[in-house]
């Protein structure tokens, strides 16, 4: 049964397409400059995603350059970062709470307001996969720990370990003190957002992470909650969040930036005053990062971030590039 019944009705492999990064017509100072999208004159199809994932970027561009639609897209790029024990900040070989336990939370968004996320989900690698099930094949958006893990397994997902020998190693380093003192843009650096168009124009998103390194049993950030981590409105474009989850939440993130938009704001004016109104509520604090990214309707992006330090990779028929984002903390 198809949750669109309800309420309407993939391989991973190295991705070959990562062209020489187009540099030279982006501004560096910030100031009127052309969005990116607009300095490579190829809206459609466009992927953006937080960080610096060259192989999912190039993944999610292999789906839409095949003629393939944006949710399939962002769903089989984040699932490159989730399959790679090398990134410990998602999915397989993820750092794992104070308990030795590896949660993730993931959730994903399609062109037509359709959502489904998992939380505190243990024991399977792509926990994307598993919230577009959910989106799909239930009537809920949200399913959590025991009950998303028995609902992957009824679904055809392998029950995995997920803790590698290495982030089990810097585990029990941790234990010695215990002491939990997130480092910016390193141990905050925890999820991959990616924001898609494809041909027709049709916006999607995925957020997927194992969340803060040696956090509290049962910890959820911003990533797998709609309107925090990811928000899409295909009228309109999408944003997503990268950093301290417990700040997006606060301010309903990415649906606030996306609602900026609809209002007239480019994305980059959107992300500046989303990261400003988290600031706002933390006077005088600057122990944390937040960034977001986002994409209008127009293929336009912007990002804007706390602390330096952040960027976003992008896409297009005319290459890859990483982007630096602008930040409310200066150099």
């Amino acid at each position: 049964m198809k949750r669109r019944n309800f309420l309407k009705n993939s391989t991973i492999g190295t991705a070959g397409l990562i062209s020489t990064p187009i540099l030279a017509s982006f501004d560096t100072d910030g100031s009127n400059s052309l969005t990116a999208a607009q300095s490579l004159n190829t809206p459609f199809p466009i992927v953006i995603c937080t960080w610096n994932f060259a192989n999912a970027t190039a993944k999610a561009w292999e789906v839409l350059s095949a003629g393939g639609n944006s949710l399939d897209a962002v769903e089989q790029g984040v699932m490159i970062e989730e399959a790679d024990v090398d990134n410990q900040t998602v999915g397989k070989g993820g750092r794992p709470d104070r308990d030795g336990n590896v949660t993730l939370d993931a959730c994903i968004m399609d062109k037509d307001g359709n959502c489904g996320a998992v939380v505190y989900l243990q024991n399977i690698t792509h926990a994307v996969a598993v919230a577009r099930k959910v989106m799909e094949k239930t009537p809920h958006v949200m399913l959590a720990g025991k009950g998303a893990e028995q609902f992957a397994y009824a679904n055809g997902f392998v029950q995995e370990d997920l803790l590698t020998e290495k982030s089990k190693k810097e585990w029990l380093e941790w234990k010695k003190t215990s002491q939990y003192k997130p480092v910016i843009n390193i141990e905050n650096h925890d999820t991959i957002g990616m924001l898609a168009i494809d041909k027709n124009g049709d916006v999607s998103g995925a957020c997927t992470t194992s969340g803060m390194a040696y956090k509290y049993g049962g910890r959820i950030g911003d990533s797998p909650i709609i309107g925090a981590g990811l928000f899409v409105d295909n009228e309109v474009g999408g944003a997503t969040a990268t950093g301290v989850g417990e700040e997006v939440v606060r301010t309903v993130g990415s649906f606030l930036i996306v609602e900026l938009m609809r209002q007239g704001k480019s994305p980059q004016q959107a992300c500046e005053e989303g990261v400003r109104r988290i600031m706002a509520k933390n006077k005088d604090r600057k122990d944390f990062q937040i960034g977001f990214i986002a994409i209008n309707k127009k293929g336009e992006t912007g990002s804007y971030c706390v602390h330096p330090g952040f960027s976003y990779n992008m896409i297009t028929d005319q290459g890859q590039v990483n982007q630096p984002s602008e930040s409310y903390i200066k150099p």
